[in-house]
C-alpha cells in the first residue's frame, strides 16, 4: 500500500474527459484485486463518475502499470 501506479482509465484532464494513463496511489490490496485512489475524477466504462475516486483493478490487468514516480521524502522535524 502507498505505492504509486498508473491506470489506463477515463478521467478529466485540462477540462476535457480523456482515456489515458493516470497516476494514483494503491490504498488497498486483496488476493486478486488492487484499489487505487486518484486526485482527479475518474469514470467507469459506462460513463458513471466514481464518487470516492477509487477504482478496483485485477492485479493482472493490462490497464495497470508501475511508475517511476516516488513519494517525496519527509524531512526530520527541527527542534
Amino acid at each position: 500500500m502507498g505505492e504509486h501506479v498508473e491506470v489506463l482509465c477515463d478521467h478529466n484532464q485540462d477540462g476535457e474527459r480523456v482515456h489515458d494513463w493516470l497516476l494514483g496511489v494503491v490504498v488497498q490490496v486483496d488476493s486478486k484485486m488492487i484499489a487505487i485512489q486518484f486526485q482527479e475524477n475518474v469514470y467507469l466504462t459506462d460513463g458513471w463518475m466514481v464518487p470516492d475516486r477509487v477504482l478496483w483493478c485485477p492485479k493482472t490487468s493490462k490497464n495497470l502499470r508501475h511508475t517511476t514516480v516516488r513519494r517525496p521524502k519527509t524531512r526530520p522535524r527541527q527542534k
